[in-house]
């Protein structure tokens, strides 16, 4: 397989089929419990060479990012595809209750992510604005919230409840929250987050 800086084969197009494999190569190395692999490491269970995993994303906090992302992707999808009833704060707890399942379906691995969202990193991810945007999906056009509050809720409480989520999340990553109470807390957050703006 051609790397990045010699190349990319036909199938290749701006570097995509390499960073998912990366990426795929990194989840993977997490369900084995390696959660401190290094980039070495990551490059031999991707088949790249060692330049490849820096080439694609910079640096480890970059590819916890993407994988990060990635969980976002899976949130969304599985919102779009839900039946949904009710109104902005029903469609909101909805995914809530969706976000946490789908943290809660790899737990081991979802803590890995989360554990490294704090880090620094040479480049700032973009994991609030696709968070913020998680929310923004669920809240819709604010049906049921306060009329005369509607504008300013549509406006900041999509970054508010990613705030929130976020939040929870961390308090379950460093072990203080167990996995049975990840939905009920998170559920308690955004509810309370909605108080102000619904009748």
């Amino acid at each position: 397989m051609r790397d990045i800086k010699t190349g990319p084969s036909p199938s290749v197009t701006r570097g995509e089929p390499l960073r998912q494999r990366v990426i795929d190569a990194a989840e993977r190395l997490l369900r084995q419990g390696k959660a401190d692999f290094s980039m070495r490491d990551l490059a031999a269970e991707a088949g790249v060479s060692f330049a490849t995993p820096f080439n694609q994303f910079g640096s480890k906090a970059a590819i916890m990012q993407a994988l990060s992302s990635r969980r976002i992707d899976t949130m969304e999808a599985r919102f779009a595809t839900a039946q949904q009833s009710g109104d902005a704060a029903d469609r909101v707890v909805l995914a809530v209750d969706i976000a946490t399942a789908v943290m809660l379906d790899e737990p081991a691995v979802n803590r890995a992510v989360m554990g490294w969202l704090g880090t620094a990193s040479p480049t700032p991810g973009q994991i609030w604005a696709r968070s913020t945007a998680l929310w923004a999906l669920a809240l819709g056009k604010g049906d049921g919230l306060i009329a005369d509050r509607r504008e300013q809720a549509l406006r900041c409480l999509p970054g508010q409840l990613a705030f929130g989520f976020r939040g929870v999340l961390s308090f379950w990553t460093a072990g203080e929250l167990p996995d049975l109470a990840l939905a009920k807390s998170a559920r308690e957050t955004a509810s309370t987050l909605l108080l102000g703006f619904i009748a």
